[in-house]
This record gives structure tokens, sequence and C-alpha cells, in this order.
């Protein structure tokens, strides 16, 4: 069986020592980066690697024209695929990701993974403190794998810029989903967002509104309830946070929900408030 969302504590259990699975501990603190793979050293997952958000899923390097392409901007596929086999996956690999956030930085390995093409990727559901609660060990041995030879696909997903933004005013043919915090997306959290408010008619969905009190993912129609109203044709919705991680999110709670399609905008907020010509909502 193929994985490509979810995955529970009690299957990831009956496989997580299977030579053709991995397993990567995407955790990270965005106040402190080195909180991730300390926590890795502390006590991981078995057999599981560590995923660096600011390094390993983002290149942080400007634009060809020196522009700010926001605080968490993505590699190229090339240099993501050689990340990849770095960690021994291959085209066949099912690879599991987890966090001990609610999903909020497994779901962005979740995405680059089908921005490369790669179907077999899935979000342990409830992350860290499900397994744990599941009777699931924990290791603080450091892994390694023999490289992979996965190569890039056709990508599974969409990508957007700010240009494709700026065109949209006039079209108005798609929306744009906001996955920041009430207060951010208001523009009422300048400790965050030095340059308040959100992107002109971005709708907002907390990515954190997608989960159960336990942390796990709603149940897909109550998903599919919430985004089918949001946005009613599923390919022309944006998705969009502070820096294109947490928007992963709502594209994952869309794919659960069965409405595939969605774009991401990687530089998000981060990206685009950082231009002062480009237009700005509050409140």
């Amino acid at each position: 069986m193929t994985y490509t969302t979810l995955i529970s504590a009690a299957e990831l259990a009956e496989h997580i020592f299977s030579s053709d699975w991995i397993v990567l501990d995407c955790r990270h603190d965005l106040m402190n980066p080195r909180f991730g793979m300390d926590s890795y050293r502390v006590g991981h997952l078995p057999n599981a690697q560590f995923a660096g958000i600011d390094t390993d899923l983002s290149d942080k390097s400007p634009a060809p024209d020196g522009a700010f392409r926001g605080r968490h901007p993505l590699p190229t596929r090339e240099d993501f695929v050689d990340t990849l086999q770095t960690w021994g996956v291959h085209s066949g690999t099912q690879v599991v990701a987890y966090d001990a956030h609610g999903g909020m930085y497994a779901a962005r390995l979740w995405w680059m993974l089908r921005w490369v093409g790669h179907r077999a990727v899935a979000v342990l559901d409830g992350g860290l403190s499900v397994w744990q609660a599941h009777n699931g060990t924990l290791s603080t041995e450091l892994v390694s794998r023999p490289r992979g030879t996965i190569t890039a696909a056709a990508p599974l997903t969409t990508v957007v810029s700010a240009a494709d933004i700026v065109a949209n005013f006039e079209s108005g043919s798609r929306i744009v989903i906001d996955a920041r915090a009430p207060d951010r997306y208001r523009g009422e959290n300048e400790t965050i967002d030095p340059v308040g408010g959100h992107i002109p008619g971005a709708k907002n969905r907390f990515f954190k509104e997608n989960l159960q009190a336990d942390g796990r993912f709603k149940p897909a129609a109550e998903l599919r309830a919430v985004f089918s109203e949001l946005a009613p044709v599923p390919a022309a919705a944006i998705s969009q946070c502070g820096s294109g991680v947490t928007a992963c999110h709502n594209l994952l709670a869309m794919e659960i929900a069965g409405l595939s399609g969605a774009a991401l905008y990687p530089g998000s907020w981060s990206e685009w408030c950082a231009e002062p010509a480009r237009p700005v909502e509050r409140g």
C-alpha cells in the first residue's frame, strides 16, 4: 500500500524498519534555529533522519536579480533531489515526515516531494506525541542510509509567483487562502510580521483549524466542507502563509479532503510585503 497524505502511528510502526521506507524528522522552531536538530539528538523515531527547514527544505539565496525571495524560499528541484538522494530515497521509497507541531513543518516536506513528482509521501498524523502515545519508542541513534537514486519527475503540484498574484487582481479568477493566525492576517502581530496585513482579497484559514484537539487532522468530510466553501474550484486556489511553510498544511488538508490542484505561493507574505509597491489590506 502506498501512503500519499497521512499515515497513522499504528501503520507506521508496522513498517518503520523496512528498507524501502524513509522517515524524516522535520521539527523546527522559527525563533530558535537549533531547536530541530537539538530535539532530534535528544530522541527521535527509530530509523528517522533529520530534515532541516532552514537548510534542507529552503535555499535562502536571493533571486538572480538580487530580489528577496521570502524567509523560506524553495531550493531548485535539482538541489532538492540531491538532498533526497543523501537521505537514501529511491523512486519507489515510501517517505514519512513528522514533527511535533501538528504537521506544520512535515507538510512542507510532503509538498516538496510532490513538487519533484514523488507520490509516495505521507505525514504522520498527530506527529511525535501520537507516536509516543501508541507506545512508540524513541531513539538517539544518528541514522544514515546509502545514497538513493531518486530522480525528478513531472510535478504533482503547482507554484505561483508574486507576479501571478498581481495579475490575478485584474482577472479575479483565483482565490488566495492565507494560513497564518488571524492576528497576523489582520496585521496585528508586528513581532512576527513587521509589515502587517494580508494580500488584498485573501481569505483566512488558520492551519491549526485543520486539526482535532489531539493534533490529528479532522475527518476528510469536515475538511471538504470548509475548503469547498473557501475555494469552490480547488485548482483556482492559491495557498500562502508567512514564508511558504504552513501554507502547505492547508494544501495537505485539501488533498485529504479530495480537493486537489491548489497552488503554493512559496514566497508568501514575507516576500510580498518586502516590496513596498505591492498592495496590502488590514483588518
